[in-house]
């Protein structure tokens, strides 16, 4: 497996800015805790060096640009408010804007909305209420200022990004609004969503690229294996034979030192094989004596996702071999569910160590796992 390491996401950052020079898409893989929204907001900063901004994102950041008020004094009225001081709103005012997001809702759930504005202390308030057809004292009624779930939510919010992209690709109206962009990076846009809708957000993402006839560049980023494999190959397909000379692919991981990130090539579909990288990083923690607190976190999503494959009740099962399961799974429940941050550097004591390093062992004895050995590159 080709591996570079970089001292810090600015590198990595830098690094992916000088291979979109010659790729047109860029798709990225690491599992949550890595740093991906970090990393593409270095993307972001980077550009913002040379000048004005040129990165039109979507990530955590871009989701607190909405605002809920719940009405908490009446009960009645809920609104999605909206931050309209950042520049992704600089379209708001384009007529289509509406028509734009539901084409993209629709596909997905089945309540609308409307955008409305009120003076709060002087200041005009740009918000959002929803509304959907429901069924009231056995009649269907439009039921208005409804609170949407989280996912709902979620989706409103890609669905109005989708929007602001459809109109970045538009040669009139990014010459308006968006004519300051040139890379699109997208984080995670799966988030609470089941795999039904991971599946879909991944077509419908790679059919608006179809539409991008612009030198519009693109990094998606994901820790969701199906995500990944539907959109790699939905962009694949749409690339054809030419998918090698456009889309990098790789996976990002912590290189298990004090600091530092690893960056590895992926070429295939899927990334099914990610374990077995995983696994050669935290066997090498336990060789180099380099166990860290995060390392217990990844272990246990490691055993989590095997209990799956195999049908089996628990990650404890993954280890059921060692008469220590139950001390093993309480500890790796202690580390995962802390107060303090589970992707902290800080170093277990030594009792920990030991235990990190029997359950790994169990594991590896159980599953017999041909581990690569990983090369290195500098940068």
């Amino acid at each position: 497996m080709n591996t570079t390491s970089f001292v810090d996401l600015r590198k990595i950052a830098a690094y992916l800015r000088s291979i979109l020079e010659s790729k047109k898409y860029v798709l990225l893989f690491a599992y949550n805790g890595t740093g991906k929204t970090r990393l593409s907001m270095e993307f972001k900063e980077l550009g913002k060096q040379t000048g004005d901004r040129d990165t039109l994102y979507f990530n955590a950041f871009t989701e607190d640009l909405f605002i809920w008020d719940n009405d908490l004094e009446d009960d009645l009225s809920r609104e999605l408010r909206l931050n309209t001081a950042s520049r992704f709103f600089y379209g708001l005012e384009n007529l289509e804007i509406e028509t734009r997001i539901r084409s993209f809702l629709r596909r997905y759930t089945d309540f609308d909305f409307r955008f409305a504005t009120k003076k709060i202390d002087e200041k005009t308030i740009t918000y959002i209420s929803f509304e959907r057809e429901d069924l009231v004292d056995g009649h269907l009624k439009i039921v208005e200022n409804i609170k949407i779930s989280r996912g709902e939510e979620n989706i409103f919010i890609w669905s109005f990004f989708l929007a602001i992209v459809q109109l970045a690709f538009d040669a009139e109206s990014a010459e308006e609004s968006y004519g300051w962009v040139k890379y699109i990076y997208i984080d995670d846009p799966v988030s609470s969503l089941d795999e039904n809708f991971v599946i879909l957000v991944a077509c419908d993402l790679a059919r608006l690229i179809q539409n991008n006839e612009a030198s519009h560049k693109l990094i998606v980023s994901t820790h969701h294996s199906l995500f990944f494999n539907v959109f790699s190959n939905e962009l694949k397909n749409l690339l054809g034979r030419q998918w090698q000379k456009e889309l990098s692919q790789f996976f990002v991981s912590k290189n298990g030192e004090e600091v530092g990130y690893l960056l590895s090539a992926e070429h295939g579909d899927t990334p099914s094989l990610y374990h077995l990288s995983i696994l050669s990083d935290l066997r090498s923690a336990v060789l180099n004596d380099r166990i860290r607190i995060y390392h217990f976190n990844i272990l246990r999503s490691v055993l989590e996702k095997t209990a799956v494959f195999f049908g089996q009740n628990g990650f404890g099962d993954c280890i059921n071999e060692n008469k220590n399961k139950e001390v093993y799974a309480r500890v790796l429940n202690l580390f995962s569910h802390g107060k303090g941050s589970i992707y902290t550097f800080r170093e277990p004591d030594e009792t920990h160590k030991e235990l990190f390093k029997s359950i790994l062992n169990t594991y590896l004895d159980m599953y017999e796992f041909n581990l690569p050995e990983i090369s290195f590159d500098n940068a």
